[in-house]
């Protein structure tokens, strides 16, 4: 579908709504994250414009991108200015996303320049059995994160108020309100706040919503999007359903995907084609096409599976 021509500008995300932009497949990829709490503005690039010294946030940046980690800001949602002003304290956490060793160690400092000094290997720090709920807010990359991501993350600090931060750019802006809950690295889009509690809900007892689903972090596109695949056909919403994948692409752009589905190898085959010229943030100027997955099959078919937790 082509970008409207007779109803002039509009939002990225309601573009995406009108045609109808698949989620599957387009979460952002992440196997290890180092998030850090900064109180306070963020400019376009959320660390390196921030109140963190110039000089920290640039180094802190490469070292964290060095260790082939993601970097990515958090802070709590609905503080005051002069709480703000008084940040005395720079939380961070060390995640790994990956399956069988998903982890969270959190810790803090009371000098930004000691962020440096944080081990990036999960070697230091407090194991949290919660999760973290990171919802993107980030409106100096794109209005729509914030008109959309703040009525989301102040219903879920309300219900949800310890694991709930707001977060820098997660990508996939035309997908707001977008949300990551660690330590699994679920991407969700398009969550309405009415719905967010649910969401995170379910996820804290071992369940996916599907219908907000995009992918988890630690899987390259091709992945997510035959497992969103054989969730659709198999109604299987549990989160530990799906072990190792491997996925190779062919000469014609269609990749074969082995995914682990409770025990059984399905062997996932996929087209990916480029769809029509888009306008994918707010501030695009220029429509390109992005890239999206299309199912050939499912070998074998899964069958249906009972609900699981809620």
């Amino acid at each position: 579908m082509t970008e409207p021509s007779d109803t002039g500008w509009m939002p990225c995300s309601d573009r995406s709504l009108e045609r109808r932009d698949p989620l599957e497949g387009t979460a952002g990829y992440g196997e290890r994250w180092f998030l850090v709490e900064i109180d306070g503005a963020w400019g376009h690039h959320a660390i390196l414009q921030s109140r963190l010294p110039p000089e920290i946030a640039s180094t802190l940046v490469r070292r964290v991108e060095r260790a082939g980690m993601r970097p990515l800001a958090i802070r709590r949602t609905g503080r005051r200015a002069d709480e703000r002003r008084a940040q005395r304290e720079w939380s961070w956490a060390v995640v790994d996303c990956r399956p069988g060793r998903e982890s969270i160690m959190r810790g803090s400092v009371t000098d930004p320049a000691l962020l440096l000094e944080v081990p990036l290997d999960g070697s230091t720090g407090t194991p949290s059995d919660e999760p973290i709920v990171a919802v993107c807010t980030h409106a100096r990359h794109d209005q729509c994160c914030a008109v959309r991501g703040r009525p989301v993350v102040t219903t879920l600090a309300h219900n949800h108020p310890e694991i709930t931060w707001e977060c820098s750019h997660l990508g996939g802006d035309r997908f707001a309100a977008t949300l990551v809950v660690f330590p699994h690295g679920l991407f969700f889009g398009r969550v309405p706040a009415a719905e967010a509690p649910a969401v995170i809900a379910g996820v804290r007892e071992g369940v996916i919503d599907l219908r907000y689903f995009r992918g988890r972090s630690s899987s390259p596109n091709a992945v997510q999007a035959a497992e969103a695949f054989v969730r659709e056909r198999s109604g299987d919403t549990a989160i530990d359903a799906f072990g190792d994948a491997t996925a190779t692409r062919d000469d014609s752009g269609s990749w074969t995907v082995a995914l682990d589905h409770r025990g059984e190898t399905r062997t996932v085959r996929l087209a990916e084609q480029m769809s029509a010229p888009l306008l994918s943030t707010c501030s695009a100027t220029r429509a390109a096409p992005v890239r999206e997955f299309e199912l050939e099959s499912i070998d074998p078919p899964p069958a249906a599976v009972a609900p699981a937790g809620r």
